[in-house]
């Protein structure tokens, strides 16, 4: 038996090794064409192509020229490779050593993190200039309606950042006292929902309906509805 298992160990990692550079070069292709680095806020953003060409380290990367401006750090990128058990995105300098990584943390969204700096994003960019946009159209006035039409309060939805990805919310008088005790203060799409967030940190969801409404989850016969004014 103990010459059996030095075997078994032998055996489990050559059986492995396909299925991890399958995964590396199913991610090589995934990434292959435009993406937008950014900081979480999206306030600095950098317009990159991934190509399958080799370069003098990993595999060829092209960014606009105001990414150095915007994200000073890309400077030192020279390439990107897949690493780990593929992955891993890695951005590389000339000899060799990550700029950044990022693990997908979602559906082609990565994370990576900068010491001293924080957290960048790593976004297909069509995926990224749609979100931008869904979140051009959020910005404005905004009404809180019950199912009968009965408007209860008026909210200003902005695009001034309060940190962590949301939006600063502002109530305007004379609320429903449910959303006066309530009382947003911030915003963020996510995964599609429209959430309101107090400063005690409760959360509201509202989702999207057929109707161009947004309506509160879980429903209710009751239900509470936010129309863009």
């Amino acid at each position: 038996m103990k010459h059996l298992l030095p075997l078994l160990i032998a055996l489990s990692s050559v059986a492995a090794a396909p299925a991890n550079a399958q995964d590396a070069a199913s991610l090589k292709k995934a990434m292959i064409g435009q993406w937008e680095l950014a900081t979480t806020e999206r306030s600095k953003t950098c317009v990159m192509t991934f190509k399958p060409d080799a370069a003098s380290r990993g595999l060829k990367l092209e960014m606009e020229p105001s990414c150095a401006t915007a994200l000073p750090f890309t400077k030192d990128i020279a390439g990107w490779n897949v690493k780990g058990l593929g992955d891993i995105v890695s951005l590389q300098s000339a000899n060799g050593e990550a700029v950044i990584d990022f693990t997908e943390v979602e559906a082609g969204i990565f994370e990576g993190l900068r010491q001293g700096e924080g957290v960048y994003i790593l976004q297909n960019l069509a995926a990224a200039r749609s979100l931008a946009k869904s979140m051009d159209q959020m910005i404005g006035d905004w009404a809180m309606v019950r199912g009968n039409g009965a408007v209860i309060c008026s909210l200003v939805l902005t695009n001034t950042e309060a940190g962590n990805d949301n939006f600063q919310v502002f109530v305007k008088p004379k609320c429903d006292p449910a959303v006066a005790a309530f009382a947003p203060t911030q915003w963020r799409l996510e995964h599609g929902q429209m959430m309101l967030m107090s400063a005690r940190g409760e959360t509201w969801k509202f989702e999207a309906d057929d109707n161009a409404q947004w309506r509160l989850v879980p429903d209710s016969a009751n239900p509470l509805i936010m129309l863009r004014q």
